[in-house]
Order: C-alpha cells, then structure tokens, then sequence
C-alpha cells in the first residue's frame, strides 16, 4: 500500500508580544490526511511549542507551514509521529478490508 500523508497547519496561537518578540506562537493546531485508491484517513491534534532561548526567532509573517510542520514532529517526537502515521494507514486499510460489516437482517425484506 501506497499511502500519501500530508501535514497541515490549521490554526496557531501566539503570545502578542513574549521576551521582547510579537505574534510568537505557543501553541499548533495541525491535521495529518492519508490518502490511498481514493480512501482517507485523517487525525487532527494540537501541540505546544517553545522558543527556546538563544535560538533564531523567525517574525510570524515569515513563517513557512514547512517550518512549523518541523516544529509539530520535533515537539511530538519520532515514536509519536510514526504512531499517528501508522493511525492513518489503520484507517485506510479498515475501509478497504472492514474488521466489522454490517449485513441486512436475514429476515428483512429485500427489494
């Protein structure tokens, strides 16, 4: 299985003004789509970020979504970005192969 996962960045809140910087950005709201032969899966999740002290401050208005999409991974780590990716995968492969069906009553009428 193929499956292509895009990152997003949906919303960030920020601090208007924190150690002599604006619109710094604490907090990332982000969504996770896997896609796959026209099958989805998708997570959505927030996580907090820090500026650390004597690191690069980037203004809010030069921030990239690949960038902050960096800052998302780091600030969830390895095991737990491979977690959500392996989610969508789940997802994905559920809707193609269900664990649960549904059948009509055996009794029911049918058309």
């Amino acid at each position: 299985m193929a499956i292509t996962n895009t990152w997003a960045v949906v919303q960030m809140n920020c601090y208007p003004e924190y150690d002599g910087e604006t619109d710094v950005v604490f907090t990332v709201h982000w969504t996770l789509t896997g896609e796959e032969a026209g099958f989805t899966g998708y997570v959505y999740g927030s996580v907090g970020v820090t500026l650390n002290e004597g690191s690069t401050f980037t203004p809010y208005d030069q921030l990239t979504e690949a960038q902050v999409i960096g800052w998302v991974q780091d600030a969830l780590g390895e095991d737990q970005v491979t977690a959500y990716e392996d989610n969508v995968a789940q997802q994905i492969i559920d809707q193609i192969d269900p664990p649960v069906v549904t059948p009509p009553l055996p009794w029911a009428a049918q058309p």
